[in-house]
């Protein structure tokens, strides 16, 4: 088991940055996949992106990639999303989630949530 909690949202003006962080309690935190995902209003939760154990692999949504950042902290139990050059359709909940198969493709198959922290990017 795992709890995550998520912080570092806010509002924003359009072309301007936020750092999500997401704590993990527990022992384990290096042997989980770590990601995150949004949901906007009326849309489908997607994925944004995603990071191995140990930090070597990651993995972006097209409408991550060369904005967003994952990043981890294994002694801090943290996983980071530094987002550039905000967009107003990024405009989400962003929500952490925890994955215990390090294999395959890193957009699904999570079995822990956190709650979620809301990001707004004005116009």
């Amino acid at each position: 088991q795992v709890q995550l909690v998520e912080s570092g949202g806010g509002l924003v003006q359009a072309g301007g940055s936020l750092r999500l962080s997401c704590a993990a309690s527990g022992r384990t935190f290096n042997s989980y996949v770590m990601g995150w995902f949004r949901q906007a209003p009326g849309e489908e939760r997607e994925f944004v992106a995603a990071t191995s154990g140990g930090g070597g692999r990651t993995q972006y949504a097209d409408s991550a990639k060369g904005r967003f950042t994952i990043s981890r902290d294994n002694d801090k139990n943290t996983v980071y999303l530094q987002m550039n050059d905000l967009k107003p359709d990024d405009t989400a909940v962003y929500y952490c989630a925890a994955r215990n198969a390090y294999w395959g493709d890193y957009s699904s198959r999570y079995d822990y949530w956190g709650q979620g922290t809301q990001v707004t990017v004005s116009s």
